[in-house]
């Protein structure tokens, strides 16, 4: 499966992106904003994270930005287990808005060709930037607020909790927890 966007093309990662992959997420600002990526960031790693088996409920895509000189790796999405939403992009793509873009792709494809009707997504209170994404992309906080390991951080910290009703019948905020 694939996805284009007006800026942005969502692929699955292949094992000659490796290098690639290690270039763009190889910084411990985006490194220590993620749980499950080591740091530092080796290609080794890189090469283990491409050679991951996925369901076909979990669609993990690299994103590339569609540049006149060529695509670029920028960042990377998935669906955990189906139903969380988590991204990272590399610092040079931080503010342009590809977060969002993506993140609308990533939804459209949750919806439609997969039939998700809810989504979930976490993200560190370090990392107000993603709230801001994951706001714009029509999730509503929960309320919840837990510790979250960080591979990277090599220590938990803390995550806000994030949900969305994509039933498009029942798409409301979703209430925030007592």
């Amino acid at each position: 499966m694939f996805a284009r966007t007006e800026r942005l093309m969502l692929r699955p990662g292949w094992p000659e992106d490796a290098p690639e992959l290690v270039r763009a997420i190889g910084h411990e600002d985006v490194v220590t904003r993620l749980a499950r990526a080591p740091w530092p960031y080796a290609l080794g790693d890189a090469q283990a994270f491409l050679a991951q088996p996925r369901g076909g409920h979990e669609p993990r895509f690299l994103i590339f930005d569609d540049i006149a000189a060529g695509p670029r790796l920028v960042g990377g999405i998935e669906l955990i287990d189906g139903e969380e939403l988590a991204y990272w992009l590399t610092p040079a793509a931080w503010g342009r808005g590809y977060a969002t873009e993506a993140g609308r792709a990533m939804i459209d494809i949750a919806r439609h060709a997969l039939g998700v009707r809810r989504l979930h997504a976490r993200h560190f209170v370090d990392n107000p930037a993603s709230g801001r994404v994951l706001a714009k992309l029509g999730f509503c906080a929960t309320g919840e607020v837990a510790p979250l390991t960080s591979r990277g951080r090599r220590e938990p910290g803390l995550a806000i909790a994030y949900a969305r009703d994509l039933d498009e019948e029942r798409a409301v905020p979703v209430a925030l927890a007592a």
